[in-house]
């Protein structure tokens, strides 16, 4: 009887032993650094076959051998080739619950849009006109003086006195009497066109001609109606070949120019329609298109710049006039999801989709945010679900259930070691 006792307490301090021996060789080893390699990849002590190791939250991206995501403080887990093909993370109905995982779908949305901005009327630069004198001389006459005179369209606005031009009709009309010599018709239109290009009108060469007497001065008439919007000379005064006289503007259309916020600077897009209430005329309303967005921002204000050409066919709107404009874009449909499904990096954008094998991150590209929606342009299709509340929660969950898969695959290792070690030890007693 002794001696069974004997040996049975001799068996458990052996058993007790080797466990000490199990736990201090093998307590701090992680499963799956095996040094055994198949097909280039590092295998784990599980006895199935690893294809590679990945990130639950980017299985997009595999590696080779265990160790730590470059993309989440987590360890890389194993995908064995007996599983389906899925590399979400899953997570129980009742975790969801107390998570608070809301999804929602990707749908299409409409986003035409409205912005509203102030704005200004300013002279349209197209419809400026400037009117040089193309010879040297005085200015003789000056029907025009002050800036903000209305001119017609013909209107002669100045009259010059120029020895050069005077010169030159005195040699038109000689040629015109000795029009009887072989050449000398092509003569008199080249004298004619060389008055045309010293600044005469076609109607004064035309009078020169029938008179045949030479004028000292010669007009400057206005090309088109509008208002005179600089004025360069006084009459009497002195005039270089190439100078300005003045400068008319036609005020047919002008330019609306409309400060956006710097946040809204690209809703704005050329064709645009646009609707504008004008505080000076009673607030008329008056529509246009935007023509054009200045590509650089007014940096005190921090506003970007729209140009909208608006018709003014009574005269009644004036340059320095202020108005509420309306920019509409173009009705259009887009894939979208809620704005806080999308996860911004700096780098790139990520939304968590959900499917049948669990939940898993998708790169995607986005657009243009109207409301609570965001325009997704790609990495996604109509229908996916989308979580669109506690992703970070779920990431939190995902790291937790690789931690613990991780130690249920530590302590399965342990034990199977000390069952072998068990079956061991019972085997040799009995010999």
């Amino acid at each position: 009887m002794n001696t069974r006792w004997l040996a049975l307490v001799g068996a458990v301090v052996i058993l007790m032993a080797t466990g000490l021996w199990l736990f201090r060789d093998h307590g701090d080893a992680t499963p799956g650094t095996s040094s055994k390699v198949v097909a280039g990849v590092v295998q784990d002590d599980s006895g199935r076959r690893v294809l590679y190791w990945y990130d639950p939250m980017a299985p997009q991206q595999r590696f080779d051998k265990p160790g730590k995501s470059p993309f989440m403080d987590m360890q890389l887990v194993p995908k064995y080739a007996d599983e389906a093909d899925d590399t979400g993370v899953r997570v129980s109905p009742s975790v969801q619950q107390s998570l608070g995982i809301r999804t929602a779908p990707v749908e299409r949305a409409p986003f035409g849009e409205s912005l509203a901005a102030v704005a200004r009327l300013e002279v349209n630069e197209r419809h400026l006109y400037a009117l040089p004198s193309r010879v040297s001389g005085y200015v003789e006459r000056l029907h025009v003086r002050a800036v903000g005179d209305p001119v017609a369209a013909g209107q002669k606005v100045a009259e010059i006195y120029s020895p050069e031009l005077l010169s030159a009709q005195q040699e038109f009309l000689a040629l015109r009497r000795a029009g009887d010599l072989t050449a000398g018709t092509d003569l008199v239109g080249a004298v004619r066109e060389r008055l045309r290009l010293l600044g005469m009108a076609v109607r004064e060469i035309d009078a020169l001609e029938r008179s045949g007497q030479a004028t000292s001065r010669f007009g400057v008439y206005a090309p088109v109606n509008g208002y005179v919007v600089e004025l360069a000379t006084r009459e009497g005064g002195t005039i270089e070949s190439g100078a300005t006289l003045l400068s008319i503007a036609d005020l047919s259309s002008l330019w609306l120019i409309a400060e956006l916020p710097e946040r809204d600077s690209s809703r704005a897009r050329p064709g645009d329609v646009v609707e504008a209430q004008l505080e000076g005329v009673g607030g008329e309303v008056v529509s246009g298109h935007v023509d054009f967005i200045y590509p650089s921002l007014n940096e005190e204000t921090r506003t970007a710049r729209a140009r909208i050409v608006v018709p003014n066919p009574r005269n009644v709107l004036r340059p320095g006039m202020f108005a509420r404009v309306r920019i509409s874009s173009a009705d259009r449909e887009a894939l979208s999801v809620p704005s806080e499904a999308v996860i911004s990096t700096g780098t790139r954008s990520i939304v968590i989709v959900r499917d049948d094998y669990g939940f898993r991150p998708a790169e995607v590209r986005t657009g243009a945010e109207l409301g609570e929606r965001t325009e997704i342009l790609s990495g996604l299709r109509e229908g996916e679900q989308v979580v669109a509340s506690g992703q970070f929660l779920l990431d939190s969950e995902a790291s937790l259930n690789s931690a613990l898969a991780r130690l249920s695959q530590q302590e399965a290792g342990h034990e199977h070691a000390a069952h072998a070690q068990i079956e061991a030890v019972e085997k040799e007693s009995e010999q």
